[in-house]
């Protein structure tokens, strides 16, 4: 705003002059003597008054004009410090002064809160105040930890201890609220760093995290952070998140080897890094001045490059003098074309984590003390109690919370494996009860691995790469603390680690997960693909080592069955509405059925981590070898040789980039120090991936070009063996649509229209048509067929009666007429839409083939025996139902009529229900029953006896009945012997057995030669004619089947025909039929009286 003297002020006058009326309203320093610090009449309302203005001005609004002018009114260190100050540390009675400071601190948490710089909401206002009131609060902090008038830390906490001492079911909303407000206070303090894109002139030393830290042990808030943290769950509850949120701030990103190192070992740490820069650096200028400018050739060059097509290049500059390979590298940087880059957005997680902090050797030694009373007494209440609250999503409960909580669980577990190791290195082994893996065993237990993988497979989905980061991290702690435990020598401890991690490795959708973020490393930062790749090598390093030791190792995997089975149904163009047939009211039960368990392969998972984007995210990695600590390095060299000579796969490794890497890393200008511990490792590695590249290339001269692309699995395949995968596809047999049947029993045409009804409710009015237009061209086929014969009877010539004229028994039934598609989407709909099958079986529709083979494209037909008649009234049931469709009660639909027919239930390969009882026959087959001889008298008869009426049985009576025949079943088989096994000397026991049976062959024969004796005497000459057809006839009788396909069934019809014509020869020509010789050439025939039909007379031949 543009004043009257012509300047500008960006903040309103009026609300400037109501600020700084109030700030004077407030005190000031004394005039007497001591100079302290003198409230004005209604100091107190003053600060209520300010707090008002920052709520309702600056909150509502949107605006930070009063934060500026308080600013800039010097309230803080002028006024509300000394006012604090005025309260002596022993003056605990005073309730004035009590509230004057619960006041100050009302006044400066909403002053140092953290500012969000949201692009969405941020105005004109927040873009001129932010960067000033930035600063602000880093001077908040430097006059709060360096105060000397008074410890106001300390003070803070003063002001909240009588809520505290209050049980906390007696607390009031007031008594949580002061105890939230210190709280914010402590966190606001801890978190206030100077901001990164803007240069603090003020001395870094009295706001850096050791400053911070020294003042916290000094004014005893981490004694106060312990107390709240131990009784967390009991005493405190809604304060976890605070409590974590302080802690977070002070440890993060601090170095947890240094910290449990003593003064002498952190020197010489110090001392160590300082060389190792030192030594990067020299040999950084060694390799710049090898090729780089002297002071004697600064001139301008213009130099000439003839190339190898003959045209000519110009290069400026003397560093293209060194060598070829200088010239054409720049070259290729001329007319390389680079795409601009969008500015990388800035990040407020990545803000919020930081740099990496170096404390100083009193801010370590305070920061060891706390961080191991921590983990003595407080770590299980405060994270055990903070999963709780975020696995039921409270209110208090933000987004960054979970990172913050997965964070710090994994560096407390990692400096709990610092300590443990100092301890051993110093050989201290304190005599406690209890274990230090059951101080923090809180995080070790199966509903922290639930809310792990939750948070591990949500944050992957939603691509919050921080938070995932973080879970990384805590899943790599957890297991390498499990490692420890299993190889501390406890037999406890030991059974616990066995326990824990058969649970982490148990669930298959774990593996995947962890694949999928390793496989689609794209451009996140540093600190995540270092997260992914130390996940991924401890995984798989403690997971090869968990399955040799439990060979029969099991894991779960759930298959998405219902949702396979609904794509395909898309895919056919097929709905499925109906709720019986979805099954999408089942969930939990279908979930149930496609959760099994299978064998663990870990080379089948291990190459899983083969392919060429696994490969490019640790090349990624790699490329930072500069950076990379020892561990990094070994990491990395792990992965590669266990792709090169572990999974063979080494054609993944054969790229031009990735050779260039190892060759840079071992003999380039910026090479790996040979004074590192992994450069003799990484060296080796190089020189026998290098070796078989250049032997591959001598196999597959092909490699040469494909060395210059990305391989994928086919592909790497050929190269490693010199041929292609041979695959076999099985595909599925696609399963027709299910048969659906009526609830309620139905008449022809009220069944018609319940299917057209629910058909025309799905829009499947098309389909109805079709139906109804193959049903017509059916009728009209029959009754041409019908008309056609009716016209061949009548011209047809008289013959003579001598003649021999073959009839039928009957009229010529039509042929069968093919239902033949339109399209590709009716026969999808044949086969896939139940409805429209329903349809088509009641109208008379059949399958030319065995349902049991059906296949899309099965043919269906309308069979002979289906008339006009039946066809004309399918028709009109049809257009009856479209015309008038079938109504029900209110809310029924005509699909609700219908059911899926219960399959045939199937017996199961094993029974659990039954108490251990075999389930097959205790005995095998005993061979060739014994039958009852042929001429053996019949008994006498029984008389038949009245069977009483039947009544209805319950289900649970079918079943106990089921089961009692069952049982019964089962006695019978196990009272059987076997004589499946036949002893030498059972030749002479069946020896009476054996003579029995070759008297009843001969007696069976003799009377056959007699009734054969007989017939031919009755035997009349055939004609020459029909001779081939009865010895055809005879010879397919001898192999058991008719000329016409047909069984034993047929001879019993025939024979029965035989028996109504010549009833005294009944038995004779029985046994001629079953027990005549298979040699005979011709068999005998019964002469008959010759028939009359139509004038005509039938000979007995041509009925047969």
């Amino acid at each position: 705003m543009e004043l009257a003297d012509g300047s500008t002020d960006i903040v309103h006058p009026e609300v400037r002059a109501h600020i700084n009326s109030l700030v004077s309203a407030l005190g000031g320093i004394s005039a007497d003597s001591d100079g302290g610090y003198q409230l004005g009449d209604d100091a107190l309302e003053v600060l209520r008054d300010l707090k008002r203005w920052i709520r309702f001005y600056d909150e509502k609004t949107n605006r930070m004009d009063v934060a500026r002018c308080i600013h800039e009114a010097n309230l803080v260190e002028g006024d509300l410090l000394p006012i604090l100050s005025t309260w002596p540390e022993n003056a605990t009675d005073s309730k004035f002064k009590s509230r004057m400071a619960l006041a100050c601190f009302e006044l400066m948490v909403p002053l140092t809160w953290p500012m969000a710089r949201d692009r969405e909401r941020m105005t004109v206002n927040h873009h001129r105040h932010m960067p000033v009131l930035e600063l602000a609060q880093v001077g908040y902090k430097r006059a709060v930890v360096n105060y000397d008038g008074a410890r106001v830390l300390h003070t803070a906490i003063r002001v909240a201890l009588p809520s505290m001492a209050i049980p906390i079911g007696d607390r009031t909303q007031r008594d949580q609220g002061i105890i939230k407000l210190v709280l914010f206070f402590l966190r606001n303090i801890a978190m206030i760093e100077p901001p990164p894109d803007v240069k603090y002139e003020g001395d870094e030393s009295q706001i850096s995290r050791s400053a911070t830290i020294d003042a916290f042990s000094y004014q005893d808030i981490f004694l106060v952070l312990l107390t709240l943290a131990s009784n967390m769950g009991e005493d405190f509850r809604a304060e976890d998140t605070s409590v974590m949120e302080i802690i977070y701030h002070l440890v993060k990103q601090v170095d947890i080897e240094k910290l449990f190192m003593n003064e002498q070992q952190l020197s010489k740490a110090k001392a160590g890094e300082l060389a190792d820069m030192m030594s990067k650096e020299s040999s950084m200028l060694k390799a710049y001045n090898r090729k780089g400018p002297t002071r004697h050739n600064r001139f301008g060059t213009m130099i000439w490059v003839k190339r190898d097509d003959g045209k000519m290049s110009s290069l400026s500059g003397q560093d293209a003098l060194a060598d070829a390979s200088t010239r054409n590298q720049k070259m290729d940087n001329s007319k390389t074309f680079r795409p601009p880059r969008r500015a990388r957005k800035g990040d407020k997680d990545e803000k919020d984590l930081g740099l990496p902090t170096k404390l100083n050797s009193r801010a370590y030694d305070q920061l060891r003390s706390f961080v191991e009373d921590f983990l003595d007494s407080g770590f299980n209440p405060l994270f055990q109690h903070v999963r709780k609250t975020i696995d039921r999503e409270a209110p208090h409960v933000m987004q960054y919370h979970r990172r913050q909580f997965f964070y710090l669980v994994a560096w407390f577990l990692e400096a709990e494996r610092m300590r443990r190791k100092a301890r051993k290195q110093s050989s201290q082994n304190p005599s406690e009860d209890i274990s230090s893996f059951n101080l923090v065993a809180g995080v070790l237990n199966q509903e922290m691995f639930i809310t792990l993988n939750k948070a591990l497979h949500e944050s992957l989905e939603m691509k919050d790469w921080h938070e995932l980061t973080a879970v990384m991290r805590c899943f790599t702690q957890i297991l390498l603390t499990v490692q420890e435990m299993s190889e501390s020598g406890n037999e406890d401890n030991e059974e616990i680690a066995e326990n824990v991690l058969s649970r982490l490795f148990y669930e298959e959708a774990t593996h995947d997960a962890i694949a999928t973020i390793i496989r689609t490393y794209k451009d996140q930062s540093f600190n995540y693909l270092d997260a992914a790749t130390e996940l991924v090598h401890h995984f798989l390093r403690i997971l090869e080592g968990y399955s040799k030791q439990n060979i029969d190792m099991q894991v779960r995997s759930r298959k998405r069955t219902r949702r396979k089975k609904k794509a395909a149904q898309d895919a056919a163009g097929i709905e499925n509405d109906n709720d019986e047939n979805d099954g999408s009211d089942n969930d939990a039960a279908s979930a149930e059925r496609t959760t099994k368990e299978r064998k663990f392969d870990f080379h089948r998972f291990a190459t899983r981590f083969t392919p060429q984007s696994v490969v490019d995210t640790f090349v990624a990695f790699t490329k930072y070898y500069r950076d990379l600590t020892d561990s990094q390095l070994k990491r990395a060299h792990r992965y590669f040789y266990r792709v090169a000579f572990k999974a063979e796969a080494s054609v993944m490794l054969f790229r031009v980039d990735i050779i260039h890497l190892f060759y840079n890393m071992i003999k380039g200008p910026a090479a790996l120090e040979k004074s590192s511990r992994v450069f003799k490792e990484w060296e080796e590695l190089v020189k026998q991936v290098l070796r078989k590249c250049f032997k591959k290339l001598e196999q597959r001269p092909e490699l040469l070009v494909e060395m210059l692309f990305s391989k994928g699995s086919s592909t790497a395949f050929f190269l490693e063996y010199g041929f292609e995968r041979q695959t076999v596809t099985t595909a599925s047999k696609a399963k027709p649509a299910a048969e659906l049947v009526f609830k309620n029993t139905e008449e022809l045409d009220r069944q018609i229209a319940i299917v057209v009804g629910a058909m025309l409710d799905k829009n499947q009015a098309n389909h109805v048509a079709w139906i109804k237009k193959i049903l017509g061209d059916a009728e009209s086929e029959r009754k041409a067929f019908m008309a056609a014969e009716e016209a061949m009877a009548s011209v047809e010539p008289v013959q003579d009666e001598a003649e021999e004229q073959p009839t039928e028994s009957g009229p010529k039934a039509p042929p069968i007429f093919y239902v033949r598609p339109d399209d590709k989407d009716r026969r999808n709909a044949m086969f896939k839409n139940s409805h429209m099958r329903l349809l088509m079986k009641l109208v008379g529709l059949q399958l030319l083939d065995p349902a049991s083979e059906e296949t899309p494209e099965s043919a269906w037909i309308i069979p002979s025996d289906v008339s006009t008649d039946v066809l004309k009234d399918a028709i009109h049931y049809i257009n009856q139902a479209e015309f008038s469709p079938p109504t029900f009660e209110e809310g029924v639909l005509a699909e609700h009529q219908l059911k899926r027919r219960s399959a045939p239930r199937k017996k199961a390969d094993f029974d659990d229900d039954e108490d251990g009882e075999p389930d097959d026959p205790m005995f095998g087959p005993l061979g060739p029953t014994v039958r009852r001889p042929i001429d053996e008298e019949d008994g006498p008869k029984k008389s038949p006896r009245k069977r009483r009426p039947r009544k209805e049985l319950t289900e649970e009576e079918r079943q106990k009945k089921l089961k009692e025949r069952r049982r019964k079943e089962q006695d019978r088989l196990m009272s059987f012997r076997s004589e499946e096994l036949v002893r030498p000397e059972d030749d002479e026991t069946d020896s009476e057995y054996d003579e029995a049976f070759f008297a009843r062959e001969r007696e069976t024969k003799a009377k056959a030669a007699a009734i054969r004796h007989v017939a031919e005497r009755l035997l009349v000459p055939r004609k020459p004619t029909r001779k081939r057809g009865i010895a055809a006839t005879e010879s397919a009788s001898s192999k058991g089947t008719l000329p016409d396909g047909s069984d034993g069934e047929s001879r019993k019809r025939r024979r029965i025909s035989v028996e109504k014509t010549q009833p005294d020869e009944d038995e004779e020509m029985g046994g001629v039929n079953k027990n005549g010789d298979e040699d005979e050439d011709e068999a005998p025939v019964v002469t008959r009286r010759p028939r009359v039909r139509g004038g005509f007379v039938v000979d007995s031949d041509d009925d047969e």
